[in-house]
């Protein structure tokens, strides 16, 4: 099956409109550099907590005007364990913009050169008690608010972060509080700083894209292998479903054998790793780092075994025109479970639908 890599570019005029915002460089990779980031924050010491206000916030870029001029946005509840639920969105991309965004638009982004070809909504149970990981295939065909229909990862391309946001809380009516993205030389980096990954394939398998043949087994990944892996879509039965649930099947094992290597103990290891994340990410510009840290502290008592990682329901894959699709469940109960904080009940209940250990 083609996938196709690149979205049509819009016409100028829809391209110069007041949604764009002013992030450069092609989405492409799953980066879990604000997951990370938020879980570690919850085992770090005071002094980490300190430390991320001060170095955190020297580092990071912003992404301004992120939800700015965003009208008939879902609401948010204000009572309930859902009020106090968050919902933060992870884009990964090819590159950070060099340039600081100080403005509506940041210098380089151009129609047509950026994508967001992964993409997470990470929900954070208002009790703090469980987190849910969902990815949303970049091939989902969706509207795209003012653009038709389209593929979900079209969205970047079209206009940037805030449309990307736009587009996904009118896919899901769920209300997203946090953007974060993070480039994928963040993801390489942080697979090194734990000294590698090892993944299960149960089978062998042959990336033609890149000339890569994965033997069945045990692999120990370092940052250059990991993104082949995450990166593999041809030669997998399921194509970008099978992609997404190895992004997923990676982003939990990395997770796991970080912490396991005695982070909870050593907060110099936690701020290696929270330098690393600042270094390769941008969040809007709502997120203060004093809400970061807050947000941390509420996380210290979440662990690996409380996170779910799952793809939202799809009808699985299809063609529209030359557009290889996937094509998403619309009479899944996955949006409202998020949107009134029962993704506890609703994991239990679809414990088929969340990602396996080992994957193709």
């Amino acid at each position: 099956m083609a996938f196709l890599d690149h979205p049509p570019v819009p016409p100028r005029s829809e391209a110069s409109d007041g949604t764009t915002t002013g992030w450069r460089g092609r989405a492409r990779k799953p980066l879990i550099g604000l997951l990370v980031c938020v879980l570690l924050l919850g085992v770090a010491s005071l002094a980490g907590i300190l430390w991320l206000q001060a170095k955190v916030e020297g580092n990071i870029q912003r992404l301004p005007d992120t939800f700015t001029g965003l009208t008939d946005r879902p609401s948010k509840p204000t009572t309930g364990a859902a009020a106090d639920a968050m919902n933060i969105l992870v884009l990964g991309t090819d590159t950070r913009s060099e340039t600081a965004t100080t403005g509506a638009e940041a210098p380089g982004w151009k129609p047509g050169q950026a994508r967001s070809d992964t993409m997470l909504l990470v929900h954070l149970d208002g009790d703090r008690r469980a987190a849910s990981v969902i990815s949303i295939p970049r091939d989902s065909w969706v509207d795209i608010p003012g653009h038709g229909k389209g593929k979900v990862s079209w969205a970047y391309s079209f206009g940037g972060p805030s449309l990307t946001v736009e587009t996904v809380e009118t896919m899901t009516d769920v209300r997203i509080d946090h953007l974060a993205v993070v480039d994928w030389e963040g993801f390489k980096a942080l697979t090194d700083a734990v000294g590698g990954v090892d993944i299960d394939i149960p089978e062998t398998v042959y990336d033609s894209a890149r000339g890569v043949r994965w033997e069945a087994g045990r692999h120990h990944l370092d940052g250059e292998h990991a993104l082949l892996y995450v990166r593999q879509r041809y030669g997998l039965q399921d194509g970008d479903l099978d992609r997404v649930a190895r992004q997923q099947a990676f982003f939990r094992t990395l997770l796991e054998q970080a912490l396991a290597q005695e982070l909870r103990t050593n907060p110099d290891q936690v701020l290696d790793l929270l330098d690393l994340f600042a270094k390769h990410a941008s969040v809007d510009d709502d997120w203060s780092t004093t809400q970061m840290a807050r947000l941390a502290v509420s996380l210290r008592n979440l662990r690996t075994a409380d996170i779910n990682y799952l793809t939202v329901p799809t009808n699985g894959t299809g063609m529209v025109g030359d557009q290889s699709v996937v094509h998403l469940d619309p009479s899944s109960d996955l949006w409202p479970a998020v949107r009134q904080d029962r993704m506890a009940q609703w994991t239990e209940d679809n414990q088929d639908l969340m990602t396996p250990d080992v994957v193709r």
